[in-house]
């Protein structure tokens, strides 16, 4: 189960066979070539699939739109849509449309990846690591961008630099750290939680298999929902604060 029905081991030699080809043209041998050949884990196979299933899960829906009779998977998607909008514009403000599908992107990846923990046997990728990690990064570079793009780079720097110029030099380098802070606070909040959830499961199904993990898979569904939910929402937090002008 942990393979997840041998699609990691397709993925590993999948590329595998791939970085074989490309160490080659640079003259390495076979045997040199497998020995530094990477390996997918278990973690970074099940968000392919989650990856594969939401691109999936869009294309459906662009192909099946209709405004006369709408399908299950349109509703679905609109009710997502109206949601994480609603959310967005009280949060960011004006213009929060552009910042949607990241955050829609952000809620539905980390949810999804939630789940495998409901699967007996397959692990949270979210409780690895570097998988939050890796969104955490992606979410400092994303609202840091659109800071510098909204605000160019002289006033997005302002912001760093507190309400009164004396306190500049003491608040600037402050400031930094408190936004590289941010990525680790991302990371340790879903991959604490989810890790600490995956644990407790899998120590009442070692004890009890029947009936009584069931609660805790219940506890982990509830989770699940809350750290994706929290990390959108301080994603637009920290968007509506980088996009700002009053400052």
């Amino acid at each position: 189960m942990p393979e997840l029905f041998g699609f990691t081991h397709f993925l590993n030699s999948l590329l595998r066979g791939v970085e074989i080809k490309l160490y080659g043209l640079v003259g390495m041998d076979t045997v040199e070539a497998s020995r530094h050949a990477y390996k997918v884990n278990a973690a970074l196979a099940l968000e392919l699939l989650v990856a594969a299933g939401l691109l999936l899960f869009f294309l459906v829906v662009r192909s099946t739109l209709s405004v006369e009779k709408p399908n299950s998977v349109q509703q679905i998607a609109e009710m997502i849509h109206e949601g994480v909008g609603g959310l967005g514009d009280q949060i960011i403000g004006h213009g929060s449309e552009r910042f949607q599908a990241f955050v829609t992107c952000i809620l539905l990846f980390i949810l999804l990846n939630n789940f495998w923990g409901l699967v007996p046997g397959v692990i949270t990728p979210t409780s690895r690591p570097e998988v939050p990690l890796g969104i955490a990064v992606l979410t400092f570079l994303y609202y840091n961008f659109h800071g510098l793009r909204v605000n160019g780079f002289f006033r997005y720097l302002k912001q760093f630099a507190g309400p009164l110029p004396w306190l500049a030099p003491l608040m600037f380098p402050i400031e930094i750290v408190s936004h590289l802070a941010r990525m680790m606070s991302l990371t340790i909040r879903l991959y604490a939680n989810m890790f600490a959830s995956d644990l407790l499961t899998l120590v009442w199904f070692s004890i009890i298999p029947l009936a009584v993990p069931a609660v805790f898979l219940g506890l982990h569904f509830a989770v699940s929902v809350i750290q994706a939910f929290v990390f959108m929402l301080l994603s637009m937090i920290y968007l509506s604060m980088a996009v700002a002008h009053e400052h």
